[in-house]
């Protein structure tokens, strides 16, 4: 039987410098003034040459050093999606190869890439990278998280009117959305258009929440591993596990101290939109 690679300081220190090699090579030259072309994909979404190309290039990196390590990328087809995920027996490496595509190509220096190693269906290793800021935040399951080398932990608690949070209201369920906007509980709220981002932000104390509506298996694997590893309170806007072995995207509640979680509570409907959990 194949035997799962040692997941360590080693192996998060080759991935990264695949991440760096790749952004250096794909995504900063195009931020910076190279040429790339656009097109939308049939979910609406934006998708350009770099996030093909970033995909490619670290694909292809991780298939030399790990070859015995399934792969899910977010540009393959969704029947791609779904075979890695049923061959995934001796883990899977899931990467958003460029998170903030509509940022990145409107010259809006906030978008990262993230890896993450799943075995058993849940993340074992998470990795983002912010290329911009040159921040790098990692995790090992169990070994809490890094930015950059040193010791992450999120924002000690506070009440909720006290509170910053990342909040996609475009995403949220609508009932939600206008509870939320009427109310505003918070002391304030951000959006910053790239999900693995928001996720780190919580990590290292920049928000006390994040409440999204909606996000794949890439969007969450590694943020949702760094966030943990950080302190956070990880789940579902209902309560339930991120990682159930599928790909159906899932409703985000993530909160630096569970009391948070208690306080919005009121705010949320109790069932998600069709499609998520």
């Amino acid at each position: 039987m194949t035997r799962i690679p040692q997941v360590d300081s080693g192996m998060v220190e080759a991935v990264a410098a695949m991440v760096r090699d790749a952004a250096a090579e794909h995504l900063l030259p195009c931020f910076s003034g190279r040429g790339f072309a656009a097109t939308h994909k049939a979910c609406g979404g934006l998708v350009t040459d770099v996030d093909h190309a970033m995909q490619e290039a670290i694909a292809r990196s991780l298939a030399e050093a790990y070859p015995e390590v399934g792969f899910l990328g977010e540009e393959m087809e969704p029947a791609e999606h779904r075979r890695a995920l049923e061959g995934a027996e001796t883990g899977l490496w899931c990467l958003d190869p460029l998170d903030g595509t509509s940022n990145f190509a409107v010259g809006i220096p906030i978008f990262g890439v993230s890896v993450a190693l799943l075995v058993g269906g849940v993340p074992v290793l998470g990795l983002v990278l912010d290329p911009v800021r040159d921040e790098l935040f990692t995790a090992v399951r169990g070994g809490g998280a890094f930015l950059n080398g040193e010791p992450i932990t999120v924002r000690e608690a506070r009440p909720l009117q006290r509170s910053v949070g990342c909040i996609d209201f475009k995403r949220l369920p609508r009932g939600v959305a206008r509870e939320l906007a009427a109310a505003q509980p918070f002391h304030s709220q951000r959006n910053f258009g790239s999900s693995v981002l928001e996720w780190c932000w919580l990590a290292c104390g920049r928000v006390d929440f994040y409440l999204h509506g909606g996000q794949n298996l890439w969007d969450f694997s590694a943020g949702s591993l760094i966030a943990a590893e950080a302190g956070a309170d990880v789940a579902t806007m209902d309560g339930e596990p991120l990682f159930a072995g599928d790909i159906l995207r899932r409703s985000i509640l993530a909160v630096a101290d569970r009391s948070l979680r208690a306080d919005l509570a009121p705010y949320l409907c109790p069932d998600p939109d069709p499609g998520q959990r």
